[in-house]
């Protein structure tokens, strides 16, 4: 037998394991192209032969008991599935949005956003961040429920002007109009200091919420500039951004010189804790609520990248917003930046 050195053999196991994993899981993206293309298939042959022959719903449960029959070890063939893969054809065939992305996405999570989305948009902006950020169902679900749509659509920054190019539009999906704390065990009363220790006890949750690519670094941040201490209340670092991201957490309204202070916090990262292959550090104010007339002159001439968010203690968002949500030709434009 040949003799391996064991740092080559290392390096060559990695390598197969990774090909294996990598053949793994395109075989699996495979199977679920196929079986989406076969329930679509069937939704269409059931909407087609209820058009033509007027079929009722007895047909179609004559036709789950017939083919659980044949493929007992097959499931997906339940009346309830079958009618899913009819309305599932009715919805997206002939639909230039939503029918070129019937197969990025598995039927289990395409079922939760037909049942919990009306909206075409809505539900284009769900199936693409599934498939971008790679949602397992119960995140999906958990996604719809916050209203992450609406938030995302809402979103208060000015990245367009003061980030580069390569990285804007992966800003703009990263950072939300509002943060929802449901999973804190928190008063309507709390101060600043509850809620980032609440935060912190909760950090996965919190990470969760925030997004799959933020990475904890640490709360109370401690800078020193000339001989002075500050303070920043969390520090997050962005992997696909490569960039810190600066956290302040408010319990009232936005005010105007929050951004100054953040501002300062951001030169301060950028040169003395951001690394020469890092891009520029981006600046979060989280406060419990905000005018949006104000945030907007507030950072109408700054050239640090900040967002101001709000956050809540229940997913529902408020009614207010909903009249504020853009026109379907801007929402348009902001899904764009999804693909």
């Amino acid at each position: 037998m040949t003799d391996i050195q064991p740092t080559d053999y290392k390096q060559f196991l990695v390598e197969i394991k990774q090909r294996i994993r990598s053949a793994q899981y395109e075989a699996m993206k495979a199977v679920n192209k196929e079986m989406i293309q076969l329930y679509w298939d069937i939704g269409k042959r059931i909407t087609e032969k209820q058009k033509e022959s007027g079929w009722g719903k007895s047909v179609v449960e004559t036709l789950s008991l017939d083919l659980q029959k044949e493929f007992p070890g097959i499931k997906g063939f339940g009346t309830s599935n079958l009618w899913s893969m009819a309305q599932f054809y009715s919805e997206y065939q002939g639909n230039e949005i939503l029918q070129p992305l019937v197969g990025e996405i598995s039927w289990s999570k395409h079922l939760v956003i037909m049942t919990k989305c009306k909206d075409v948009q809505q539900k284009q902006f769900y199936i693409l961040s599934t498939k971008k950020y790679g949602w397992t169902k119960d995140m999906l679900i958990h996604k719809i429920e916050a209203q992450s749509f609406e938030k995302y659509l809402l979103g208060q920054h000015n990245f367009e002007n003061t980030l580069p190019d390569s990285i804007k539009n992966q800003a703009i999906l990263a950072v939300k109009d509002e943060y929802t704390f449901d999973f804190l065990e928190l008063d309507n009363e709390h101060s600043e200091y509850e809620l980032e220790q609440a935060l912190i006890k909760n950090i996965r949750s919190f990470l969760i919420e925030f997004g799959t690519d933020f990475a904890f670094i640490g709360n109370q941040y401690r800078i020193e500039i000339e001989g002075e201490e500050y303070f920043i209340d969390l520090l997050l670092y962005h992997r696909k951004l490569q960039c810190l991201v600066a956290v302040e957490l408010k319990i009232g309204k936005f005010l105007p010189e929050y951004k100054g202070k953040m501002e300062f916090y951001l030169n301060i990262l950028n040169d003395t804790v951001k690394l020469p292959h890092e891009n520029p550090t981006i600046g979060i104010i989280i406060c419990k609520s905000k005018k949006r007339t104000i945030v907007e002159y507030a950072l109408k001439d700054s050239n640090q990248p900040i967002g101001i968010a709000t956050y809540s203690l229940t997913t529902k968002l408020p009614d207010t917003y909903k009249e504020l949500l853009p026109k379907t030709d801007e929402i348009a434009e902001k899904l764009d930046k999804l693909i």
